[in-house]
């Protein structure tokens, strides 16, 4: 019999594939987190032009040099953080930034502490890093910079930070990113800031930890915000001897991102940014309709205050998803994102409102 490392054969399949792929042809699907908008035409007139005028080959390891200087400015005007392109590395998405900083600063025997509930990669991505991925309890759906202290370690090397936050829809607070950033500092050690949701707030202000500490690999894509899950473009930036290292690994992992998704996220970050806040608005009022459902049958729900997610708890979240599911509503058991989600349900509001409404028709007798 074949024999595969420990590492990968430990690890099963994502819960939220899980349940999208067993979702029948009649369901209504509030398990995946991505718009239902199409990507902007000016960026997708952007890629065709790209592509007829021979933009086809490989690009620099980091990224087109316009992209990356355009990203420099959006990080100086969106998130208050000074970086030059030299420190901001293009990715083939979110996912493949937040895999090579893990496989960058994690040993074997290293801790990574991972929010929990938590998005679904970071517990993995840590683990195939050779990383020992240590929970951290949420306090009120959000990470409490007491609760990360009371976890670290001699062997901390990595603190994983997403605001606003998949699956919870929680914005953490300046005062907790600034306590946060500032044990990364006493303690030596590297936060990864995930924050691909940046521009859906409701409620309060994205605060990104570099603003006070340069020990921190600020991760984003242009898959969210402009609605360009497919097209795999992310990016991250970190100080020098950060870039060095990843490069090593992002030019054996990927080589360079998609040379044709390049040009069009440069055409989405330096385009009309109109789209952006008509999404947020548009998610803000599906999120009301679902949680004003869910209050009427009397289910136990905070509410979001950013990202295109509702959790809330139902008892037992794995047998609510299953009846979900025989309803025709696909949802996400909340242990699928960690040991303390297990009495939740993570329910995506990124679905037309039509959608979201015959949802909560057919859920009414699943709680």
């Amino acid at each position: 019999m074949r024999s595969f490392t420990d590492r990968v054969s430990e690890i099963d399949i994502s819960g939220i594939r899980k349940m999208f792929e067993a979702a029948g042809t009649d369901s209504i699907n509030l398990g995946l987190g991505e718009p239902d908008v199409p990507t902007p035409a000016h960026v997708c007139d952007a890629a065709m032009d790209a592509i007829r005028e021979g933009h086809t080959r490989y690009t620099p390891g980091a990224g087109i040099i316009e992209l990356r200087s355009a990203l420099s400015e959006k990080f100086l005007r969106d998130n208050n953080i000074s970086v030059s392109p030299d420190e901001i590395m293009v990715t083939s998405g979110a996912s493949e930034a937040l895999h090579i900083s893990l496989q960058a600063l994690v040993e074997p025997g290293d801790d990574v502490l991972v929010p929990d509930p938590g998005f679904v990669s970071y517990t993995a991505l840590s683990r195939i890093a050779g990383g020992r991925a240590v929970s951290v309890p949420l306090s009120n759906l959000r990470l409490d910079p007491d609760i990360v202290a009371e976890q670290i370690t001699r062997n901390t090397k990595v603190l994983i930070v997403n605001s606003p936050s998949n699956p919870c829809g929680t914005v953490q607070s300046r005062k907790e990113i600034q306590a946060l950033a500032e044990l990364a500092e006493d303690h030596d050690f590297t936060i990864i800031s995930d924050e691909v949701y940046e521009f859906f707030i409701y409620k309060g202000e994205h605060v990104s930890p570099a603003e006070f500490t340069d020990n921190v690999v600020t991760v984003n894509a242009a898959s969210k915000t402009y609605a360009m899950t497919g097209w795999r473009l992310g990016y991250l930036a970190a100080r020098p001897e950060y870039i060095e290292q990843f490069h090593k690994v992002h030019q054996y992992v990927q080589a360079c991102a998609n040379s044709v998704a390049q040009i069009a996220a440069l055409a989405a970050i330096t385009g009309p940014q109109e789209r952006v806040a008509e999404m947020r608005d548009m998610f803000k009022k599906r999120r009301d309709i679902l949680l004003s459902g869910l209050r009427e049958m009397g289910v136990e729900c905070m509410t979001p205050a950013g990202a295109f997610y509702v959790f809330p708890r139902v008892g037992d979240g794995d047998r609510t998803a299953a009846n979900m599911a025989e309803r025709g509503v696909i949802t996400v058991p909340g242990s699928a994102f960690g040991t303390y989600g297990a009495e939740h349900v993570r329910m995506s509001y990124a679905t037309g409102e039509a959608e979201i409404v015959r949802a909560l028709d057919r859920m009414h007798e699943g709680f």
